[in-house]
C-alpha cells in the first residue's frame, strides 16, 4: 500500500511540476524587445524536452566555437527514430541563427515549439518539426548592440561571423568550418523534405514585414520545381494574406527602388537552400524586413512557420512522391545545367506594396543619395524576374574516378553520404580527362578563398593508369546533384573554383634556358611539324616573336619534358 501511495505521489508531483513549468521566453518577458542568449535558448529546449515527451533534444559533432550543435525534434507520436517515421511523415528542418544578429527565427521557433508541445497550437499528425536552435554558436556568443547598423532591434544580438569569422551562409559546399561539417551530419540524419532558414533582410524599404527567398524553381527542376513554384509558394502566400500577413519575394535590390523591377536571388550551393536543393529538399529562406519592429518580425516569422507546417501537411503524399522520383530523370548521358541567367522572355508581375523613393542631395557627401518617404505608400505592378535558363551544361557521366591522394575531396564526399568504391588493384581505365584551359580569380579574399570563376576546360578521351585504392564514384545515387556541382570544374561552386585543386595550377618543374636552348634545337630538327607551327606563331604574333622566354616556354610545353600534372584536372569521368 505504501509503495502504491509513493507511486501516486510521484505521478502527482510530476504532473504538478509539468503544469507549473515556466516556458515564458526572454522575448515575451521583454515585451518583444530582447532575444534569448545561446545558453538561455538551449536551456529552454532542454526544459521542453524534460516536460513534454513529444520533444527531444540531441547534440551532434562540433563547431568552431568548441561547442556541439543541437537538434530539437518535435513529433506528436513521441517517436524519434526518423528512419521509420519518415515513411509516414514529412520532416521540416528549421535552421536559426546562421547570422545571429538576425535573431528573429531563434525566438519565433522557441514560441512555435512550445505552443505545439503544450497543445495551444495543433500539430499535424503527418509532420515532424526539427530545428537547429542556433547554428552559428560562436557568433551568438559574440553579442553586441551595434553591428546590425540597419536593423530595428533587438537590444543585443550576436555577430555575423562565426568563431573563425566565417559567414556560414557561404560555407555549405566548401565546408571550411566545423559548423558546416556538423550541419551535413545533421542534414543527412534528418533528411528533411522541407528546409527553412530564418534571416533578416538588408536592402530596400517597403511595407512588408515578411519576404521569402525560395530556392530557384528552374534550378530545382522537374516536377519538384514546378510544385514549389505553382503550389507550395502560392499557397503559403495566400494563407499568410488571409491571416493579415502580406509577403513578397525577397527584394533583391541595392541602392535602387524596387518598382523598377528586380530578379530572384540565385541560391548557389554555397548558400543553405542551394546546398539542400542538391538533395531534392524544398528550401526557403525567410527574410524579415530589417526596419520593422523586432516584436512584429518575430511574430511574422512564427506565423509563416506555422502556416508552412500546415501547407506541408496538406501536400504530404505529393511531396513524398516528388522527392522520391526527382533523381530518376538524372541519368548518365543526360544534360545537366551548371549555371544560369535570367530568362527575359517570361516573368511574374507583383502587386508590390512599397514606399515612394527618390534620389536627393546628401547633406554629408554633397552627392546623390536614396531617400524613402513612408508617408507615400503605394501598390504598383512590378516586374519580378523569377525564371532562369541554363548558360552552362554538362553531360552526366556514368562515374567519376578520384585518385585517393585527394583526401580533402573524398572527406567532403563521405560527409555527404556519397557512396564510393575503391579499386581493388592497379588498373588502366578509359576515361574522359579535363585540362584547365582558362580561369579568372578574385583579387580580394572571399570567405577564406581567392575563388576562381569563368573556368573553361578542354577534354580528351584516353587510357590512364590508376592505383589500387583510387575511388570509383557512380553517379546513380541520391547525391548525384552534389557530385556534379562539386566535381565539374566549370560549375560556379565546384571544388575547383573553391581552390581545392590549386596545386595543379602551379608548374613544379621548369628549365634553365641555356640548357633548354640546345635540347630544343635538337627537338625542332627532329620534329618538322612542331617547327612549322613554331615558325608560324613567330610570324603571326609580334609579341611572341620578340619574347625569347615565351618562345622557349612554348617549346617546352609542346615537348615530352613538360610535366603532365600541370593544369591536369585530377578527377576523371567514365562515360
Amino acid at each position: 500500500m505504501k509503495k502504491y501511495l509513493l507511486i501516486l505521489t510521484l505521478v502527482f508531483s510530476c504532473q504538478t511540476k509539468k503544469e507549473n513549468i515556466d516556458s515564458t521566453t526572454v522575448f515575451e518577458k521583454s515585451n518583444g524587445q530582447e532575444t534569448a542568449t545561446y545558453n538561455e535558448t538551449i536551456l529552454f529546449y532542454k526544459n521542453l524536452a524534460t516536460y513534454y515527451p513529444t520533444v527531444q533534444i540531441d547534440s551532434f559533432g562540433n563547431t568552431d566555437s568548441g561547442k556541439p550543435l543541437h537538434l530539437v525534434t518535435l513529433n506528436n507520436k513521441a517517436e524519434f527514430n526518423l528512419e521509420t517515421e519518415r515513411l509516414q511523415k514529412r520532416i521540416i528542418l528549421i535552421n536559426n541563427g546562421i547570422h545571429p544578429g538576425e535573431s528573429d527565427g531563434i525566438d519565433a521557433t522557441m514560441l512555435l515549439f512550445r505552443d505545439l508541445a503544450n497543445g495551444s497550437l495543433k500539430m499535424p499528425d503527418n509532420v515532424i518539426l526539427a530545428t537547429i536552435p542556433i547554428y552559428n554558436i560562436g557568433g551568438s556568443l559574440n553579442r553586441n548592440s551595434t553591428t546590425r547598423t540597419n536593423q530595428n532591434g533587438p537590444k543585443a544580438y550576436g555577430f555575423r561571423g562565426n568563431a573563425r569569422n566565417y559567414d556560414l551562409n557561404r560555407d555549405f559546399i566548401k565546408a571550411d568550418s566545423e559548423n558546416a561539417k556538423t550541419f551535413a551530419e545533421i542534414f543527412h540524419h534528418v533528411k528533411p523534405d522541407v528546409f527553412i532558414d530564418n534571416h533578416v533582410s538588408n536592402g530596400a524599404d517597403y511595407q512588408y514585414t515578411l519576404t521569402h527567398l525560395f530556392t530557384q524553381h528552374n534550378k530545382l527542376g522537374g516536377e519538384l520545381g514546378r510544385f514549389l513554384n505553382e503550389k507550395l509558394q502560392p499557397e503559403l502566400e495566400q494563407n499568410l494574406e488571409q491571416n493579415n500577413w502580406s509577403i513578397t519575394p525577397y527584394v533583391n535590390v541595392f541602392n535602387s527602388v524596387p518598382e523598377k523591377g528586380f530578379s530572384q536571388f540565385m541560391d548557389y550551393p554555397r548558400y543553405s537552400t542551394g546546398y539542400t536543393t542538391l538533395f531534392n529538399t524544398l528550401g526557403m529562406m525567410v527574410e524579415t524586413h530589417m526596419l520593422k519592429p523586432y516584436k512584429q518580425r518575430v511574430e511574422g516569422t512564427y506565423e509563416l512557420m506555422k502556416i508552412m507546417t500546415n501547407v506541408v501537411s496538406q501536400h504530404s503524399q505529393t511531396i513524398k512522391q516528388l522527392k522520391q522520383s526527382s533523381n530518376q530523370t538524372l541519368k548518365p548521358n543526360t544534360i545537366y545545367p551548371l549555371d544560369w541567367t535570367v530568362d527575359t522572355t517570361q516573368h511574374t508581375t507583383l502587386k508590390f506594396k512599397g514606399y515612394e523613393g527618390e534620389f536627393i542631395t546628401s547633406e554629408i557627401t554633397g552627392l546623390q543619395r536614396l531617400k524613402y518617404d513612408r508617408n507615400k505608400p503605394f501598390t504598383k505592378d512590378v516586374v519580378y524576374n523569377n525564371y532562369f535558363k541554363p548558360t552552362t551544361t554538362v553531360k552526366i557521366p556514368k562515374a567519376y574516378i578520384i585518385p585517393k591522394g585527394w583526401w580533402p575531396i573524398v572527406e567532403r564526399l563521405k560527409m555527404n553520404n556519397i557512396e564510393m568504391k575503391p579499386l581493388e588493384k592497379d588498373s588502366i581505365i578509359l576515361v574522359e580527362s579535363y585540362k584547365i584551359e582558362t580561369f579568372e580569380t578574385r583579387t580580394s579574399p572571399y570567405e577564406g578563398h581567392y575563388q576562381h570563376y569563368n573556368t573553361k576546360v578542354s577534354s580528351k578521351t584516353k587510357s590512364i593508369a590508376f592505383k589500387k585504392g583510387d575511388l570509383i564514384v557512380n553517379t546513380n545515387q541520391n547525391g548525384i546533384r552534389y557530385l556534379i556541382e562539386t566535381l565539374e570544374p566549370t560549375a560556379p561552386d565546384s571544388f575547383f573554383n573553391w581552390n581545392f585543386f590549386d596545386t595543379i595550377l602551379q608548374q613544379k618543374e621548369g628549365f634553365s634556358p641555356y640548357v633548354w636552348e640546345d635540347l630544343a634545337l635538337d627537338i625542332l630538327a627532329k620534329k618538322p611539324k612542331l617547327k612549322a607551327n613554331f615558325d608560324a606563331l613567330k610570324a603571326s604574333d609580334n609579341n611572341f616573336n620578340n619574347n625569347w622566354y615565351m618562345q622557349l616556354d612554348w617549346l617546352h610545353k609542346h615537348s615530352d619534358h613538360y610535366e603532365k600534372a600541370h593544369l591536369q584536372y585530377p578527377v576523371y569521368r567514365i562515360n
